[in-house]
């Protein structure tokens, strides 16, 4: 049984439902005792001044809620940042693969988690860094991918790329998506990618709209580096890590990607596996 005394809980923006739902998670998780941190949108909803910075939120909590979708829970990947916190993940958005409970499971889930009865999922991490010469300019950890895409209007971009010193191909496309298993059903699937199951140990290398249409996508073992050298001039190319945080390379930028040495625990409903999700996620047929 998890002991369990301080919750952090992150929201995502502008969802009208969530000021109700977190009234009454406050009020359940007070009736236990736990004391909560709040991060400043949920702290938003309630009309509380006691919000703090995310990345402050799971400081000295032993479980952290988010109230979101996926893009919420990427965020709260990277507050964690390593440290051996569970995840608790309920979906408020549209299509949810990582936030799998629902609002109805939202305490039923909370009571078998309390119980010590929850299942968790340890998800890879990928760390980033850019190097510009020998001077390292930026470090990034991704749960879903790296991205390298095209800043100007109907250009392509040249990248080379290496796995472990070993060259791979030069690719002249509007992109590049260098992907963890857990990012396999984000954008890269979108591209044209597999679908990784999480627990196997590799990257995938998928292009975007590839100017040779035999540039089709690679899965190479996360024991290695995957190292992406920016070729198009400088700014024309631009580094978005899980969507959200990033920068614009210059000419002759090397960004290096390996297995980050942090995971994330994600708490999963006991009775839905990977393939479940999937079919309800994806509308695959049933037996």
């Amino acid at each position: 049984m998890l002991d369990i005394k301080t919750v952090g809980i992150l929201s995502r923006p502008n969802v009208e439902s969530a000021p109700e739902i977190l009234a009454q998670l406050l009020a359940w998780l007070d009736g236990r005792g736990i004391a909560v941190h709040l991060d400043l949108v949920s702290a938003s909803y309630l009309n509380r001044t006691d919000g703090i910075d995310r990345d402050q939120v799971p400081d000295g909590t032993q479980l952290i809620i988010v109230l979101g979708g996926d893009g919420t829970l990427l965020s709260a990947a990277r507050a964690i940042n390593g440290r051996p916190i569970p995840l608790f993940a309920v979906n408020l958005g549209s299509l949810g693969f990582l936030t799998a409970i629902t609002v109805d499971q939202l305490y039923p889930e909370l009571e078998r988690l309390f119980r010590g009865e929850h299942r968790i999922g340890i998800r890879r991490m990928l760390h980033c860094d850019v190097y510009r010469g020998e001077q390292l300019v930026a470090s990034y950890t991704a749960l879903n991918d790296v991205v390298f895409t095209k800043m100007a209007i109907a250009r392509v971009i040249d990248l080379e790329v290496f796995w472990d010193k070993h060259f791979i191909c030069k690719y002249r496309a509007d992109g590049l998506i260098i992907s963890t298993p857990t990012g396999s059903t984000a954008y890269s699937l979108a591209a044209g990618g597999p679908i990784i199951f999480p627990q196997v140990a590799a990257l995938t290398i998928t292009p975007i709209c590839p100017h040779m249409l035999t540039n089709r996508p690679v899965i190479v073992p996360d024991s290695g580096e995957i190292t992406v050298w920016a070729r198009s001039e400088d700014e024309e190319i631009y580094l978005t890590v899980d969507g959200q945080v990033g920068q614009p390379l210059k000419r002759a930028d090397r960004v290096v990607c390996r297995n980050s040495p942090h995971t994330l625990q994600l708490v999963r409903p006991p009775k839905m596996l990977f393939f479940d999700v999937l079919r309800q996620k994806l509308k695959w047929g049933e037996r």
